[in-house]
């Protein structure tokens, strides 16, 4: 069953205004962080970019989808918690991008957002059962459902913050993520989701020609940890209420590419016993930075990632699970082979630069020390955004 005309009108409405409002303040946004002194200022070997460039951008993008919701979608006591929180962030976010708080207080100042929204009605009160095998199909989390809940909200706030790490990667992932929710939503004719996806959508959209690849500003953590918070919240609204294998597998597909990232990177930090929220420069996104991929190249493989398993949920939510079971790995394989071939023109690179780098050390050996160290050729780049 699909939604009316009508619903379907709004909903591209929405998406228009939030996408004009967006497109048309990140100008303004990005004098504001030049005044307030919201630059992100290439200091370490983690950042990509060469000259500082203003950040909290993603004001833009806030301000786009508040305008749009409140004009279009009806404002409920879960939605009234959402957005109560999602200010909360923005000022967390604004107050970061400025100032550089440090990691505690922002987590604690998250949980009490997620704890907003979670108290406004956004719970996850019953999870179905991953064990197909189980007599009971779903767990009722009762007294679990608000702890559950706000470590699912600030879990995903965080891991889109994580890979906000390459000129509109975050953004692009989260405009993927936003538009695959919205065509499930439409799907299952749950119009109030929709509408709020693609609010958010279309202020992701209106700030991407600014933050492609040579950005003219990054979104910091004023944009990043609100779209997390917003993808989060809204997906209990709109998946974990299925009771129904669909309402497990679906969320942690369509945030996939942001959640292994986290976990991969937790993990890998605890295992060389390092804080888990330690920055580095071990991300998948810096994997391919080194692999000889440039920031583009880079950002479009993940935007294809991103892409398949989105394709997928959708899949999963319309014909069940062995279909999108079949269609994700056929999809996988068609993107290891375009990577396979890719990297095969990237090695030559490599290989060139890497020998342009030893006739280079090789011409200056006079005026070297022998037994001093030299450089630590490493190429001073980073990051990017936020990490």
């Amino acid at each position: 069953m699909t939604m009316e005309l009508p619903v379907i009108a709004r909903v591209a409405i929405a998406l228009v205004a939030a996408f004009l409002v967006a497109f048309i303040t990140t100008p303004l946004v990005k004098s504001l962080a030049e005044k307030v002194g919201a630059v992100d200022v290439p200091k370490d070997n983690r950042r990509m970019h060469k000259t500082p460039i203003p950040r909290m951008g993603g004001l833009a993008i806030f301000l786009g989808f508040l305008l749009s919701t409140l004009l279009f979608v009806p404002l409920s006591t879960p939605i009234r918690g959402m957005l109560l929180g999602a200010v909360i962030i923005v000022v967390l976010g604004i107050l970061d991008d400025i100032y550089a708080l440090p990691a505690m207080p922002k987590l604690i100042v998250q949980i009490v957002a997620a704890l907003v929204a979670v108290l406004h009605g956004n719970v996850i009160q019953v999870l179905s059962n991953p064990n197909i095998f189980s007599d009971n199909p779903y767990w009722v989390l009762g007294g679990w459902a608000i702890p559950i809940s706000v470590i699912w909200i600030v879990g995903i706030t965080n891991a889109v913050n994580l890979i906000d790490g390459l000129d509109g990667l975050a953004v692009g992932v989260a405009t993927i993520s936003s538009l695959t929710m919205l065509v499930i939503a439409m799907l299952v004719s749950d119009g109030m989701v929709a509408l709020m996806m693609a609010a958010l959508a279309g202020g992701c959209i209106g700030f991407i020609p600014y933050n492609h690849n040579p950005a003219k500003i990054f979104m910091g953590d004023t944009g990043s940890t609100f779209l997390g918070f917003v993808l989060a919240t809204v997906s209990i609204q709109g998946l974990f209420k299925f009771y129904t294998i669909i309402s497990f597998a679906v969320p942690f597909l369509m945030l996939g590419l942001p959640l292994f990232d986290t976990c991969f990177a937790i993990l890998r930090r605890l295992s060389k016993g390092q804080n888990p929220m330690a920055p580095d420069r071990s991300h998948v996104h810096h994997r391919l930075i080194d692999m000889g991929f440039n920031q583009k190249q880079a950002v479009a493989i993940l935007y294809v990632i991103s892409g398949i398993l989105g394709l997928s949920a959708v899949v999963l939510t319309t014909s069940g699970a062995l279909k999108a079971m079949v269609l994700l790995c056929a999809l996988c394989l068609a993107g290891l082979i375009a990577a396979r071939i890719s990297m095969s023109h990237a090695e030559p690179k490599q290989e060139e630069k890497k020998e342009a780098a030893d006739n280079g050390a090789e011409s200056h050996d006079h005026l070297r020390d022998p037994s001093g160290g030299g450089e630590d050729g490493s190429s001073g780049e980073g990051a990017g955004e936020q990490t």
